[in-house]
């Protein structure tokens, strides 16, 4: 209101300080940006239990995935050219996991890195950060994997150190097209994880988590050989790509409703 005030004032004087004026109108501009920026929601999911057992072998053909609500809304921040190509991913929970799963659409699917901690992103990539506890996001873990199933994964420990691995993690993928090909199309890859509850007992309020409880999580994809992805579920309003940005983070509650299928089933 200040300075819509003094544009105002400068307007009304006789001899008009032009090079003020502008001054000003880039103030408020930018005043108006960061309001815009900030007012940006942050995205909400509701992760549902399963009764049923998931075999993790990159197939999503259990009742429970199919039942379980789809995030298809990633954003694209940092797109400059080529193809935005869809991303979905879907997320549910038994006693002793959290599970994930996302199909990346992709007409050129490319992987090299083989070796545990390398910098996965630089591939076709997707990524799971995740902090347990809501009111200290700061303390957040990271997993990153390639269409090879390659894992970087990193914890609140040692200053994020690769020397932390998470011992139970489990990853499958199943790609519809040929790796590192660019001869032909492609179509899709499947990450289907589990990622162990007990890589969060000692952030957790609750693990597993109880009903209602509410953690902070997010979702990306990154890299490419060919048409570079940068996607995100919650966007992180960083100017560069940037996905440490766990004040950003979606979030998610957990629900004891049993999906549709579970409850179903016999």
């Amino acid at each position: 209101m200040n300075l819509l005030f003094n544009i105002k004032r400068l307007l009304s004087q006789k001899s008009i300080n032009v090079i003020k004026i502008r001054v000003l109108l880039m103030t408020l501009f930018y005043s108006l940006s960061s309001i815009s920026l900030n007012a940006q929601p942050i995205p909400k999911y509701t992760i549902h239990r399963t009764a049923n057992s998931i075999v993790i072998d990159g197939i999503l053909n259990e009742l429970a995935w199919q039942s379980a609500p789809v995030i298809n809304e990633f954003s694209y921040p940092w797109f400059t050219n080529g193809q935005k190509e869809l991303t979905e991913a879907r997320m549910i929970l038994d006693k002793n996991y959290l599970y994930v799963a996302f199909v990346a659409h992709d007409q050129f699917i490319s992987a090299y890195k083989s070796e545990r901690d390398s910098p996965v992103s630089q591939d076709d990539c997707v990524e799971v950060f995740i902090a347990p506890n809501p009111s200290k996001v700061q303390d957040y873990f990271n997993y990153e994997f390639n269409a090879i199933s390659t894992t970087l994964d990193r914890a609140p420990y040692n200053n994020r150190s690769g020397k932390w691995n998470s011992n139970d993690l489990k990853v499958a993928i199943k790609l519809n097209g040929t790796l590192n090909n660019h001869s032909d199309i492609d179509t899709t890859w499947t990450t289907e994880i589990a990622i162990p509850l007990e890589d969060f007992y000692q952030f957790a309020q609750n693990t597993p988590p109880l009903d209602g409880d509410l953690w902070r999580l997010n979702l990306y994809r990154t890299g490419g050989e060919i048409n570079l992805q940068y996607a995100t579920w919650s966007t992180t309003l960083r100017p560069k790509p940037q996905f440490h940005a766990p004040e950003r983070f979606g979030i998610v509650e957990f629900s004891d409703s049993l999906l549709y299928s579970d409850s179903h089933a016999h």
